[in-house]
């Protein structure tokens, strides 16, 4: 239907490195003049926009960039302060540097001198490419031709550069900029723009791992793989154990039991967790109702002390995560073989040993990467905690964090309770580490476990 006029294709391209050596004094003026191979070659456009592109990065570098630079290692020689005003005969306010935007506006340098270089290996790439096809003989390709194809053979280019332009500004610079911050100094001591902070290398990681904060950072990550652990394997272990007693034989209304238990996932988690705060509160309705059965005489301290509260968050937790765990098990043993089940069967296996050695493995197996993604969850798991203790009891050893606090609650307390950025940079740098180590080994025992099998 179309027709698409071809060009020589390399399958092998000559490397950047060995082609100033070998090609014409056009393309060899490329490297030093963006654009000069493709003015050269009657390729007008293309190339003045390369070379203005090179002129507008230089003027930005000589005017700006270097300055941003420059600010980004210093981020800042001015603290602001109180300047005596001789006409008003008063100290007036001067306003310093703010390291927070310094550092800032530095990555952004970074950032935009990354895309010349991408942008100046592309001109070598169109002064190669046309080296190239004149060595070949062949017809280079014009500016029309150039835009028709990015809406044909690149079109992938088209489609991706504006979700990749958000990526990059809306994701990856705030990544770039909160790793940073683990390097410096910018806590509520040095909060800008009226204090400055600077860089301190690795300190504060020393600080977390082995200083103050030590006493603090282990006590709370010993907790939150603690509970990622209990939570993970009890919304498992009970999820499957619902599902088979649904699923069995001679249950009548299992459609009915079924929808019950998935009303559940229904209603928005925040909308449970801060009822399940209400009902087991001190004068909630389970206090309240073991009160006036007789059973206790006093109040249950499910969120005022910590071994409570942990045994409490762990035990609300299964009201989120049982469906979701009954639901998958449900799809496994709907589809698991009969044929296999009935040989199991005839060779005298009992129900138990048919789920032991068949049944539980098949669950296992599908449900492996369920589970890395259910253990990688809870470790960040911020609305169970925040909505259920708020990360009490409190607790006078610890700094910034309660008796319930994971890391990512510990994270936003030092964000935005006691503004210890650096710190909390820190322990979002380490959350990562100890999520993607665990999902790496996790992936790669599924893999040779699946290649064995």
């Amino acid at each position: 239907m179309f027709k698409r006029k071809k060009h020589s294709t390399f399958e092998e391209h000559i490397p950047l490195t060995k082609l100033f050596k070998k090609a014409d004094g056009a393309t060899k003026a490329s490297y030093i003049i963006m654009g000069a191979a493709n003015i050269a070659n009657k390729q007008y456009l293309k190339g003045f926009i390369f070379l203005l592109l090179e002129i507008s990065w230089v003027a930005w570098l000589f005017t700006t960039g270097l300055k941003a630079y420059h600010n980004m290692i210093t981020l800042g020689t001015h603290a602001q302060g109180l300047v005596y005003d001789k006409k008003l005969g008063i100290s007036v306010l001067k306003a310093g540097d703010n390291s927070m935007l310094l550092l800032l506006w530095g990555m952004l340098a970074v950032i935009i001198t990354v895309l010349f270089i991408l942008l100046y290996r592309a001109n070598l790439g169109s002064a190669r490419k046309i080296w190239e096809l004149k060595q070949a003989g062949e017809t280079l390709p014009t500016l029309k031709q150039d835009l028709a194809s990015l809406l044909d053979e690149k079109m992938h280019v088209t489609l991706m550069a504006i979700p990749m332009t958000g990526v990059l500004f809306f994701t990856i610079l705030p990544l770039i900029y909160m790793i940073a911050i683990a390097f410096t100094s910018y806590d509520h001591n040095h909060l800008p723009p009226k204090n400055l902070f600077s860089w301190v290398g690795f300190a504060n990681f020393g600080n977390v791992i082995s200083g103050q904060m030590a006493n603090t950072f282990f006590p709370v990550l010993a907790w939150t793989l603690i509970w990622a652990v209990a939570a993970t394997v009890t919304s498992f272990f009970f999820g499957v154990i619902l599902a088979m007693m649904i699923n069995a034989k001679g249950i009548k209304g299992k459609k009915v039991f079924r929808t019950i238990f998935i009303l559940t996932m229904a209603i928005p988690a925040f909308i449970s967790l801060l009822i399940m705060n209400n009902m087991f509160a001190d004068g909630g309705l389970v206090n309240t109702l073991l009160i006036n059965s007789g059973l206790i005489k006093t109040s249950l301290p499910f969120f005022t002390n910590p071994l409570f509260a942990k045994f409490t968050i762990i035990v609300v937790n299964l009201w989120i995560g049982i469906p979701a765990t009954m639901l998958v098990t449900t799809g496994i043993l709907q589809n698991q073989s009969e044929e296999q089940i009935e040989a199991a069967e005839i060779d005298g296996a009992n129900k138990f040993q048919i789920f032991k050695s068949i049944t539980f493995p098949q669950i296992v197996f599908v449900m492996a990467p369920s589970l890395i993604q259910q253990f990688i969850g809870n470790v960040n798991n911020f609305n169970v905690i925040y909505l259920l203790t708020g990360g009490g009891p409190a607790n006078s050893n610890y700094y910034g964090a309660g008796s319930t606090d994971l890391l990512i609650t510990w994270l936003y307390n030092l964000t935005l309770n006691t503004a210890d950025y650096n710190l909390a940079s820190v322990i979002g740098i380490l959350i990562f580490i100890l999520s993607a180590t665990f999902s790496l080994i996790a992936y790669k025992k599924i893999s040779n476990s699946g290649m064995e099998a």
